[in-house]
């Protein structure tokens, strides 16, 4: 098998981390592509052309991260990524839902930036920004008391903040909420986290 991917995409570092969470590393291949170049969408098998994109051995593909991680999680069944049900698995899903909310609200912010200045909208930065705000001081809430656990929401949040930091530097997210820049700074150090941290420069 093989994962497309992007070494700067929060969402492909989703599906990394799971790799190596998951110990199968050694069943796919991570592959660089470039989603933008001609022809990507064909290679990556994926016809909106983005990254995160899984092949599988029966050469049908999986996208997006969500999907593949859920995919992954169910080939190691005694893996915990996923809660099977009950409260814990809501919870899981609920909390990758709000780190895939702001990684879309980071990077729709990150592509604005790279339009004219007379292009720009003022109007959906700020709106986007607010509802980075808004989730990082409930996120701060969801993992208090969240001890060693690191489920897929989890891994969201940690390469939603991780991203912050990355492209969106002038969030200082970690001053304001010091008890959620504790709990990351503990995930961070997981080799998984390590590994797949993003290229600098």
């Amino acid at each position: 098998m093989k994962l497309f991917f992007s070494p700067t995409s929060p969402y492909a570092r989703k599906v990394r981390i799971v790799l190596r969470e998951t110990g199968q590393l050694e069943t796919v291949e991570e592959t660089p592509a470039n989603a933008l170049a001609e022809g990507a969408a064909d290679m990556i098998g994926n016809p909106l052309s983005k990254v995160p994109s899984l092949l599988r051995d029966d050469g049908s593909t999986l996208f997006d991260s969500p999907v593949i991680c859920e995919w992954l999680a169910a080939q190691a069944p005694d893996c915990e990524l996923i809660p099977a049900d009950g409260e814990a698995r809501w919870s899981c899903l609920r909390r990758q839902a709000l780190g895939d909310g702001v990684l879309d609200a980071a990077f729709s912010s990150v592509m604005e930036t790279k339009r004219a200045d007379a292009e720009q909208s003022a109007h959906w930065m700020t709106r986007w920004r607010n509802a980075i705000l808004r989730s990082v001081a409930e996120m701060e809430k969801d993992v208090a008391g969240a001890g060693d656990r690191f489920d897929l929401g989890d891994i969201t949040y940690a390469c939603a903040l991780g991203y912050l930091n990355f492209r969106l530097s002038d969030i200082d997210w970690a001053a304001m909420y010091p008890g959620l820049a504790d709990w990351y700074q503990a995930r961070a150090a997981r080799s998984s986290m390590v590994e797949t941290q993003p290229p600098v420069g």
